[in-house]
């Protein structure tokens, strides 16, 4: 048994039973699965890790310095208890991209690259929830409706980073936790590992894949 893992182009040729079946288990089975060939390009994907590497650089290390786990490290380690642990914060520095809200200026083409990226996750997410109306039997739009009402649903985009950790022995980059929303996609690193699923009592690790 592992994480699923599914080629989305399949969905587009003769193959698209065996697609439909394999995301209608990851939905029942799992909750979770992974995709490949999904339409984003490769590019934008690598240009987006870029502007997002740049903009902690260049606007967010220095207030993560000062951040709230940092001073609760800092307190930990300063106060010499062997046996303690900084369990009420994550080594992460992480703000949420939406139409309404101020977003970071630096790099100059983090505005143009990140609104690219979010038109091309919206789509991605409104393919996935017309499988889902599919696998369900409901008519097209069913699900997105659900979740919107009247109006657009809410699409926000997390950018996330983990700073390398002095001491991660005692603090956790991310702890377990459970997202809240309609469709999550996450955009996971391809060169470290560190993503895992809570199933049945037991952690899965999904694998890694090369950005496509």
């Amino acid at each position: 048994m592992a994480i699923p893992v599914i080629d989305f182009s399949k969905l587009d040729g003769n193959e698209r039973a065996d697609a439909l079946a394999q995301i209608d288990n990851g939905c029942e089975e799992w909750g979770f699965f992974q995709l490949v060939n999904h339409g984003i390009p490769t590019d934008l994907l690598d240009r987006v890790k870029k502007v997002c590497s740049e903009c902690y650089k260049l606007e967010r290390e220095p207030m993560f310095k000062d951040s709230q786990p940092v001073q609760l490290l800092n307190e930990l380690v300063g106060s010499g208890d062997a046996g303690g642990r900084v369990d009420d914060a994550d080594w992460e520095d992480v703000f949420v991209l939406h139409d309404d809200n101020q977003w970071p200026s630096n790099p100059l083409e983090f505005k143009e690259t990140m609104r690219e990226y979010r038109k091309e996750l919206k789509k991605l997410a409104e393919k996935i929830m017309e499988v889902m109306d599919e696998n369900l039997g409901l008519e097209k739009g069913y699900i997105k409706r659900a979740f919107s009402g009247d109006d657009e649903p809410f699409f926000g985009t997390k950018v996330s980073h983990y700073p390398p950790c002095p001491r991660p022995d005692l603090v956790s980059g991310l702890r377990a936790h459970t997202d809240a929303g309609g469709v999550i996609l996450l955009f996971q690193d391809d060169e470290v590992s560190g993503l895992q699923i809570l199933k049945e009592g037991r952690w899965w690790t999904c694998s890694r894949w090369p950005t496509r």
